[in-house]
């Protein structure tokens, strides 16, 4: 369950980045969250520099889009993964088939280990994005007008993502030793019946 927890995190952490194209508001658009967040939508852009940041907004969205994407892919397949192996528990799966037990830890082994180089890539791609003159100049316009916020590196989101991604490295490690533990004890008391009563 913990497993599910914080594949969720890393889901809603992707997430923060994936469901916005960047801070500019137009003033059509004045129930957007920044207009609340400012008191108004933007008004210090007008003309051109209003079209400039819309545009850089979407740039600098479409560069960091592929990594989390597949971050958010990862999480939801991870999540749905974790959920399955709790169904497989109330089925009483391992204790029908102990096999599955080597199974599963080997898979907590796999995925443990996967982390590693997928943290390694996210926080690359995502410094791509943010050394790109893309945010660079996105970054000078919006200080240019006096809101601060939008500067080139990494936000809270992408932190947290990269934190629930360090704890899900340890955590899978820690299911890995518990499935071959528990698959040495399902064998031992499939082996000796009179110790399941004792149990």
């Amino acid at each position: 369950m913990l497993e599910v927890l914080l594949n969720l995190l890393i889901l809603a952490c992707s997430s923060v980045s994936y469901s916005s194209t960047g801070g500019y508001t137009g003033i059509t658009s004045l129930g957007g969250i920044y207009y609340y967040q400012y008191g108004g939508a933007y008004s210090g852009f007008d003309g051109a520099d209003g079209e400039k940041a819309q545009q850089l907004d979407v740039q600098f969205y479409q560069l960091k889009l592929p990594m989390v994407t597949v971050a958010m892919a990862c999480s939801g397949a991870l999540m749905a993964f974790c959920c399955l192996l709790i169904a497989m528990g109330v089925l009483r799966v391992p204790w029908h088939c102990p096999l599955w037990l080597v199974i599963e830890g080997l898979l907590d082994v796999l995925i443990a280990g996967a982390y590693i180089p997928a943290l390694y890539f996210y926080f690359h791609n995502l410094s791509a994005a943010y050394a790109s003159p893309v945010c660079k100049e996105r970054e000078a316009l919006y200080q240019r007008k006096g809101y601060s916020g939008f500067s080139c590196s990494f936000h809270g989101g992408d932190i947290g993502a990269g934190i629930f991604a360090a704890l899900g490295i340890g955590l899978f490690a820690v299911g890995a030793v518990l499935a071959i533990r528990g698959y040495r004890k399902v064998r031992k008391l499939k082996e000796k019946p009179a110790e399941i009563l004792e149990f």
